[in-house]
Protein backbone atom coordinates (compact mmCIF):
# COMPACT_ATOMS: atom_id res chain seq x y z
CA UNK A 1 0.00 0.00 0.00
CA UNK A 2 1.36 3.40 -1.03
CA UNK A 3 0.24 6.64 0.62
CA UNK A 4 0.92 10.32 0.08
CA UNK A 5 0.29 12.61 3.03
CA UNK A 6 0.40 16.39 2.69
CA UNK A 7 0.94 18.90 5.49
CA UNK A 8 1.62 22.59 5.94
CA UNK A 9 -1.52 24.26 4.68
CA UNK A 10 -3.25 27.04 6.55
CA UNK A 11 -4.56 30.60 6.54
CA UNK A 12 -2.17 33.43 5.71
CA UNK A 13 -2.40 37.03 4.58
CA UNK A 14 -1.49 38.20 1.11
CA UNK A 15 2.25 38.58 0.70
CA UNK A 16 3.11 35.94 3.28
CA UNK A 17 4.70 32.53 2.76
CA UNK A 18 3.84 28.89 3.39
CA UNK A 19 5.69 25.63 2.92
CA UNK A 20 3.83 22.48 1.99
CA UNK A 21 5.24 19.00 2.46
CA UNK A 22 4.19 15.66 1.04
CA UNK A 23 5.64 12.39 2.26
CA UNK A 24 5.25 9.11 0.41
CA UNK A 25 5.18 5.91 2.43
CA UNK A 26 4.51 2.24 1.97
CA UNK A 27 5.95 -0.50 -0.20
CA UNK A 28 7.85 1.77 -2.61
CA UNK A 29 10.46 0.59 -5.04
CA UNK A 30 11.02 3.89 -6.81
CA UNK A 31 9.51 7.37 -7.06
CA UNK A 32 9.75 9.15 -10.38
CA UNK A 33 8.18 12.56 -11.03
CA UNK A 34 6.54 14.36 -8.11
CA UNK A 35 4.19 17.29 -8.52
CA UNK A 36 1.75 19.69 -6.93
CA UNK A 37 -1.70 20.52 -8.24
CA UNK A 38 -4.41 22.75 -6.82
CA UNK A 39 -8.15 23.10 -7.05
CA UNK A 40 -10.00 26.29 -6.20
CA UNK A 41 -13.73 26.27 -5.42
CA UNK A 42 -15.77 25.85 -8.59
CA UNK A 43 -12.70 25.28 -10.75
CA UNK A 44 -10.92 22.30 -12.26
CA UNK A 45 -7.77 20.92 -10.71
CA UNK A 46 -4.75 22.67 -12.23
CA UNK A 47 -1.04 21.98 -12.47
CA UNK A 48 1.24 23.99 -10.18
CA UNK A 49 4.74 22.51 -10.35
CA UNK A 50 6.63 19.31 -11.02
CA UNK A 51 10.09 17.93 -10.27
CA UNK A 52 11.87 14.92 -11.68
CA UNK A 53 13.91 12.50 -9.62
CA UNK A 54 17.00 14.28 -10.89
CA UNK A 55 15.73 17.70 -9.84
CA UNK A 56 14.47 19.19 -13.10
CA UNK A 57 11.54 21.51 -12.40
CA UNK A 58 8.66 23.05 -14.28
CA UNK A 59 6.08 25.58 -13.09
CA UNK A 60 2.74 26.99 -14.10
CA UNK A 61 3.09 30.54 -15.37
CA UNK A 62 0.86 31.79 -12.54
CA UNK A 63 3.38 30.73 -9.86
CA UNK A 64 6.75 31.20 -11.59
CA UNK A 65 9.08 33.30 -9.49
CA UNK A 66 6.94 32.88 -6.37
CA UNK A 67 6.80 29.12 -5.75
CA UNK A 68 9.70 26.67 -5.50
CA UNK A 69 9.35 22.90 -5.67
CA UNK A 70 12.03 20.65 -4.19
CA UNK A 71 12.38 17.06 -3.03
CA UNK A 72 14.37 14.91 -0.67
CA UNK A 73 14.73 11.51 -2.30
CA UNK A 74 16.08 9.94 0.89
CA UNK A 75 12.90 10.93 2.70
CA UNK A 76 10.51 10.29 -0.21
CA UNK A 77 9.25 13.82 0.32
CA UNK A 78 8.39 16.72 -1.96
CA UNK A 79 8.04 20.33 -0.83
CA UNK A 80 6.39 23.44 -2.18
CA UNK A 81 7.72 26.74 -0.86
CA UNK A 82 5.13 29.41 -1.61
CA UNK A 83 6.07 33.07 -1.30
CA UNK A 84 4.31 36.34 -2.08
CA UNK A 85 1.00 34.55 -1.79
CA UNK A 86 -2.07 36.10 -3.41
CA UNK A 87 -5.78 35.58 -2.69
CA UNK A 88 -6.05 33.80 -6.04
CA UNK A 89 -3.67 31.13 -4.71
CA UNK A 90 -6.44 30.00 -2.37
CA UNK A 91 -7.17 26.34 -3.13
CA UNK A 92 -6.82 22.79 -1.95
CA UNK A 93 -3.30 21.71 -2.85
CA UNK A 94 -2.73 18.10 -3.86
CA UNK A 95 0.48 16.14 -4.04
CA UNK A 96 0.98 13.75 -6.95
CA UNK A 97 3.70 11.19 -7.55
CA UNK A 98 4.45 8.46 -10.08
CA UNK A 99 5.54 5.51 -8.02
CA UNK A 100 6.55 1.95 -8.72
CA UNK A 101 5.47 -0.25 -5.80
CA UNK A 102 7.73 -3.09 -4.72
CA UNK A 103 5.28 -5.76 -5.86
CA UNK A 104 4.52 -4.26 -9.27
CA UNK A 105 6.20 -4.09 -12.67
CA UNK A 106 4.44 -0.85 -13.57
CA UNK A 107 4.37 2.61 -12.07
CA UNK A 108 1.14 4.33 -11.11
CA UNK A 109 -0.02 7.82 -10.26
CA UNK A 110 -0.81 8.40 -6.60
CA UNK A 111 -2.55 11.39 -5.00
CA UNK A 112 -2.61 12.81 -1.52
CA UNK A 113 -5.77 13.83 0.29
CA UNK A 114 -5.13 17.54 -0.17
CA UNK A 115 -4.33 20.42 2.16
CA UNK A 116 -6.21 23.72 2.26
CA UNK A 117 -4.36 26.96 1.60
CA UNK A 118 -6.32 30.15 2.18
CA UNK A 119 -4.87 33.57 1.43
CA UNK A 120 -6.76 36.58 2.77
CA UNK A 121 -6.48 40.03 1.21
Amino acid sequence: QVQLVESGGGLVQAGESLRLSCAASGSILSIFTMAWYRQAPGKHREFVATITRGGLTNYADSVKGRFTISRDNAKNTVYLQMSSLKPEDTAVYYCNARIMPIDSRVSNDYWGQGTQVTVSS
